[in-house]
């Protein structure tokens, strides 16, 4: 039984044109010529095709491909195992490039995507990455971390306008209430303490009570989160870690 030029280009997905060529470089001459000299391909020719597209595929270069295929010493089935063993190594080395590209992209997505003009343009002089490498460092193996990466990942532009123009609100609030004399264990500081915790949850990740504890000693013990809420006033720091105790002690 034998095919036409055309019905193997069909099988084997490749062009008419191709199989002429690897005829005439003498990688796959066809077994037999019609009456009127036409290709006529054997299923020994279509064996020997399918290697040759197994090592093209490869990366093996024509001259190799025909060296190899024309050795004497090679057996058939020493062929398969070769390629197997390539495409294995291929699979492999392709699962890594995979692998990587996802790594890539998570990192790609996760976290504040504006650009210059627009963070400036959001949060002022302040930038929201300063401390993300620490934060990796510190918290990137928890849930909350990669939670907060998550969801800042989704976020547009208008969300993070509405989520500082949240911040700046309850800072200003905030600070005119120490301002007044009101205690941190006081009914207005407690509530704007709880209102602190659900913006961490409704925006970042889920801050129980627990958490939101550790957060505000944290708030006076490194010193740049001290600065940070001293600017809003003098003594804002002590007294939001003090309604955050106060408020988890009232749940």
């Amino acid at each position: 039984m034998s095919w036409s030029v055309g019905q193997v280009a069909g099988f084997a997905g490749v062009t008419v044109r191709t199989l002429h060529h690897y005829d005439e470089i003498g990688l796959l001459v066809p077994s037999e010529r019609s009456h009127a000299g036409h290709r006529r391909y054997s299923e020994r020719d279509l064996d020997r095709l399918q290697q040759a597209l197994f090592y093209r595929e490869l990366g093996f270069p024509l001259d190799e491909v025909q060296a190899l295929l024309d050795d004497p010493g090679t057996d058939p089935r020493e062929h398969l195992r070769r390629q197997h063993d390539l495409l294995v190594a291929r699979i492999e080395k392709l699962q890594r490039m995979a692998a990587a590209v996802e790594h890539a992209m998570e990192a790609q997505k996760m976290g504040i995507q504006l650009t210059p003009e627009e963070r400036f343009e959001v949060f002022g002089e302040k930038d929201p990455e300063q401390y993300r490498e620490e934060a990796e460092e510190r918290w990137g193996g928890t849930e909350e971390y990669a939670e907060s990466q998550r969801r800042a990942a989704t976020y547009t532009k208008e969300d993070w306008r509405r989520l500082q123009a949240e911040v700046d609100d309850w800072s200003a609030r905030y600070a005119a209430l120490v301002a007044a004399g009101e205690e941190a264990g006081g009914e207005r500081a407690m509530d704007l303490a709880e209102e602190h915790r659900l913006h961490i949850s409704r925006w970042f990740y889920d801050c129980p009570h627990e958490m939101h504890v550790c957060l505000g000693d944290m708030y006076v013990a490194d010193e740049r989160f001290k600065a940070f809420y001293d600017s809003m006033g003098e003594g804002v720091a002590e007294h939001l870690r003090d309604a955050i105790h106060a408020n988890a002690v009232r749940s």
